[in-house]
């Protein structure tokens, strides 16, 4: 494919789909630059858009715009173009995190193609979910998807489940003594004051879902302090299924790998008809991070605590205009 093709109105709309991506708190830490006369898109992290409490090496930023890239791929798919990736293509530059070459349809990824389709349509549910168990065929899914970008989805046994809910609230009681994290999560909340940061990222007050009667699911509340007062009360899951997605190293290419593959498994789960929320606080915690791996599994570092299951899908949250992310060069 010609330089010439990276038309404005086509990189605009593959950014467009591409920023639909979840990252911690819809922080949104992604920058896209088009060189049209190199025929490249690049992806930059944006470190101002950091958490340094909650993320000072970085690795959720990189996942966050590993599912912006993952994004990216399909809608390039979706229009009838293999997006050619390059990762971290300028040692020297950390935060140059990929490079994009558009191809012809030759090589495109059939099922990425399909998973276009969900990307408007996935959203974080903070919601309780059925006791419904998940089939495993569609279980075995999410782990091919998982595995189609180098990385490792587990579905823990019961007595890894609960060893990891209960490193869930262990992050929660670190979390609440933390007055620095605490600070840094409300600083990406949004609940009408004055005072907050623009309503085009960070996590809206609609999101948070009700509160939980009783603590057993790993979904994170972003109002302990309780600063809504119209939120209402329920029961979640007693039984929660929660996935470990995973990586064999642990370094920022692995990271951007797992964040395509956070965006491949969530996009797949939503087209089976299931709802997802994240669950970072335990991976937050050196001390906690390592133990949540199950010591028999081949996976070495998780990324990631998904929570799966038929309930509400959850509202969209807002993005930022594209205008904001995407420079031509």
């Amino acid at each position: 494919m010609s330089p010439t093709d990276l038309t404005r109105p086509l990189v605009t709309s593959l950014v467009k789909d591409a920023v639909t991506a979840p990252s911690m708190h819809n922080a949104q830490p992604w920058k896209f630059v088009c060189r049209a006369d190199a025929g490249i898109i690049e992806l930059h992290g944006d470190p101002l858009r950091g958490m340094p409490h909650e993320d000072p090496d970085h690795r959720a930023l990189h996942l966050g715009c590993g599912a912006a890239l993952l994004g990216l791929r399909a809608a390039a798919a979706h229009r009838g173009r293999h997006a050619a990736v390059r990762l971290l293509p300028r040692p020297e530059d950390r935060w140059h995190f990929a490079d994009v070459e558009l191809h012809g349809p030759d090589d495109i990824d059939r099922d990425l193609v399909a998973l276009h389709a969900a990307l408007p349509l996935r959203h974080t549910s903070r919601f309780p979910f059925t006791e419904e168990r998940i089939p495993s065929e569609l279980t075995d899914a999410l782990c091919s998807a998982a595995i189609l970008e180098g990385c490792r989805l587990v579905l823990p046994g019961a007595w890894h489940t609960e060893a990891v809910l209960g490193l869930v609230h262990d992050s929660e009681r670190f979390e609440a003594a933390d007055a620095a994290v605490r600070a840094e999560i409300a600083a990406w909340t949004r609940t009408g004051a004055s005072d907050e940061g623009p309503g085009t990222e960070g996590i809206p007050s609609y999101a948070f879902g009700p509160r939980q009667y009783d603590v057993t699911s790993p979904v994170r509340d972003f109002d302990s302090s309780r600063r809504v007062t119209a939120r209402v009360s329920a029961p979640f899951e007693k039984r929660p299924q929660i996935a470990l997605l995973g990586t064999a190293e642990d370094g920022p290419e692995d990271w951007l790998k797992a964040g395509q593959a956070l965006q491949r498994v969530l996009l797949r789960a939503t087209l089976d008809g299931l709802s997802t929320s994240l669950m970072s606080q335990p991976l937050e915690w050196s001390e906690l991070r390592s133990v949540v791996r199950d010591p028999a599994s081949t996976t070495g570092f998780v990324h990631m605590v998904i929570r799966l299951g038929y309930g509400p899908q959850g509202r969209a949250t807002p993005r930022r205009p594209v205008s904001e992310v995407l420079t031509f060069d």
